[in-house]
């Protein structure tokens, strides 16, 4: 298994069974334990402890997203995210605004392109160096080019095929289009810059044996 915390999750949980059938019958090996409890899980048992611990540390992984971008919603960075809105908004007043979105969702997509073949090349170094890698660090480095790029390939299709023109939507609409791009935008920076350069401060929070771990 690639994860270190999966792989502990997985020992852990192989080690109390075995225990427990230690105690039910204190004269079989552990030869024997280890077997019975090996047949006890089979493959899709060890599925079952594996998509638990992802769907864990997804929660936790988009709790520490939100715990950020709710950051950029108070003092000081509020005055920056007001900014951004009223930018936003203004920007949609020209008949030619969906333009300039459609171009910045472009240059989005390619920049999520192009630090995806980054993680990937840093990852297959790790992989060539036996490094242990936990979960989370894995999801900081990798899953957001697929959260963030998706978006921006979905909002690039929905911009670009319903011919949407922000000057003419009514000012409750402008509203809501400057929120959500403003969300969006603080969105793209907690995930592609904040959360990276917090990884190794947010990794020992979640797993107090990650600076132990690395120095092994």
């Amino acid at each position: 298994m690639y994860h270190y915390d999966v792989q502990t999750e997985l020992v852990d949980h192989l080690a109390n069974d075995i225990e427990r059938i230690w105690i039910a019958s204190p004269k079989i090996s552990f030869e024997e334990a280890r077997d019975t409890s090996f047949k006890k899980f089979g493959v899709f048992g060890f599925m079952d402890v594996i998509t638990a611990k992802q769907k864990q540390m997804n929660k936790r992984y988009w709790k520490i997203i939100w715990r950020f971008v709710k950051e950029w919603f108070t003092p000081p960075k509020l005055l920056i995210t007001v900014s951004i809105f009223i930018s936003v908004y203004i920007l949609l007043q020209f008949p030619i605004s969906s333009y300039f979105i459609l171009g910045a969702l472009s240059i989005g997509v390619i920049a999520e392109i192009v630090m995806l073949f980054k993680v990937r090349k840093q990852r297959k170094f790790k992989e060539e160096n036996k490094e242990k890698i936990f979960l989370l660090e894995d999801m900081i480095g990798s899953t957001k080019n697929g959260y963030t790029g998706l978006v921006f390939i979905n909002l690039f299709n929905i911009v670009s095929t319903s011919r949407l023109d922000f000057s003419d939507s009514g000012l409750f609409w402008q509203l809501v289009f400057s929120g959500a791009i403003t969300l969006l935008i603080i969105l793209f920076n907690v995930v592609n810059n904040v959360l990276p350069q917090k990884a190794q401060e947010l990794l020992e929070e979640n797993h107090p044996e990650y600076t132990l771990v690395k120095k092994m």
